[in-house]
């Protein structure tokens, strides 16, 4: 009866996660995925080395089973795990697939060499999102008062990242940049980050300028161009132009009128005068 009584917990004590062993490893290894791809977990041990058993879980106050295997029975994965991993039993790794958000947070690989012996390698998985290729605009005029130069304000925006991100500039001098606003908002229902900030930026000449945000780098243009023309004084020509084409026109309505032959008015006086005949 003893016997039996230990042979059933023995076999409860393989169907849960292992919350403690003897002779854990302490040493963690860090690996990142993408959101909605792949990414593989390699346990820590010596492949030469028999494995009758092995946990892949993720860590907590109530360890949670993620997939594994036993050399004597199938073990029982949950729905959510059975279709996203896949055990590679000759390699002691975990396919994951279609990453989530949720996913992140660290694992444990628990390696049974017998009863008596096992061994805990951690595993801590990274999640990242890429942010779109950032938009990147400017709108700059001519400096107010006795600053030279022109005045630019600049925006750069991107979306669909995870975590959220700073966003850094590149080709302008970091201390001209006056922040004007900073605006981070998270997706409620995929969990991504988008982010935008806006800067005004005095320069005298023309500078070549790019954003990145999250690892993600926007097209480069270039600021502080000068202009072929001031624009005030096209203005003032296009203005003059006008002015004197009306006014040719004019002139030479004027002029035409003028030498146009002026229609024949009887005198009616000499058209009402008889005349004797001879």
């Amino acid at each position: 009866m003893e016997n039996t009584a230990c042979f059933l917990l023995a076999l409860v004590v393989t169907l849960v996660p292992v919350s403690a062993t003897q002779g854990d490893n302490n040493k963690q290894k860090n690996i990142s995925a993408v959101l909605g791809r792949s990414v593989t977990f390699r346990c820590t041990w010596n492949l030469s080395i028999p494995v009758y058993r092995l946990y892949i879980q993720k860590f907590g106050l109530q360890p949670l089973f993620i997939n594994g295997f036993d050399t004597d029975k199938e073990l029982e994965v949950s729905s959510e795990y059975r279709d996203r991993t896949e055990v590679n039993k000759a390699e002691l790794s975990m396919e994951m697939r279609n990453i989530k958000l949720s996913d992140e947070g660290l694992y444990e690989c628990v390696v049974f060499v017998s009863t008596s012996s096992r061994d805990i390698s951690k595993i801590y998985l990274k999640i990242t999102a890429e942010f779109t290729t950032p938009e990147l605009k400017s709108e700059c005029s001519e400096s107010d008062g006795a600053k030279k130069g022109r005045s630019c304000q600049l925006s750069c925006s991107s979306e669909g990242g995870y975590p959220v991100s700073d966003v850094m500039w590149s080709g302008l001098n970091q201390s001209r940049i006056r922040v004007l606003q900073n605006e981070t908002a998270e997706n409620s229902t995929s969990k991504t980050w988008s982010v935008k900030q806006t800067i005004n930026y005095t320069c005298e000449h023309p500078i070549n300028v790019s954003c990145d945000i999250g690892g993600s780098d926007s097209l480069t243009i270039t600021i502080c161009e000068a202009e072929s023309f001031p624009l005030k004084v096209i203005v003032a020509i296009v203005f003059v132009l006008v002015f004197v084409t009306l006014l040719i026109i004019v002139c030479i309505m004027l002029f035409c009128r003028r030498r146009t032959p002026q229609p024949y008015r009887a005198d009616p006086l000499v058209d009402g005068a008889h005349i004797p005949l001879e």
